[in-house]
């Protein structure tokens, strides 16, 4: 079920669809808040860190906290310095971008579902290069599983 949800709904680039890339991840929760609440909390980018310990140094270009349509970021995550831009951008619902830095390209989906008591949130992830491939070998499942600590966070979040 929740892989038919996620491929018709999220808009993959071609080049980074899952069937053309050789990383790929898929995190989902179910949250006690309403999509609104979860927007808010995911798209203030500057305070991943306070609840998602794998991101650090996240700047948003032009100062503010909060990643918007276009919008460019800086941060680091997987030790990792990435430059970021927002791609997909539909308040409520979506949210994706393309993150770049020597030897990767990654291309990071968001879905905000709305379900009973609150919404499911859903997180993909495709990525190319050495560094994508090497990490995967040497580290296997370990973007899951901080994804899913960030899914976890996310949701402790946006429920109080």
């Amino acid at each position: 079920m929740l892989r038919a949800m996620t491929d018709a709904s999220i808009r993959w680039p071609d080049r980074f669809s899952p069937d053309r890339a050789p990383v790929h991840v898929v995190n989902a929760i179910t949250v006690a808040a309403s999509p609104e609440a979860v927007w808010r909390v995911l798209i203030r980018a500057a305070e991943w860190p306070d609840y998602y310990a794998n991101a650090s140094k996240v700047v948003v270009e032009g100062g503010g906290p909060d990643l918007s349509a276009g919008a460019r970021f800086t941060w680091k995550t997987f030790g990792v310095d990435l430059q970021t831009q927002v791609t997909e951008f539909e308040p409520f619902e979506r949210i994706a971008w393309l993150a770049t830095a020597p030897l990767i390209e990654a291309y990071h989906a968001w879905l905000i579902l709305p379900a009973a008591g609150g919404c499911h949130v859903v997180t993909e992830e495709t990525q190319h290069g050495l560094a994508a491939r090497a990490g995967r070998l040497i580290f296997p499942g370990r973007m899951e599983r901080w994804h899913q600590r960030w899914l976890e966070g996310l949701a402790a979040r946006a429920s109080t």
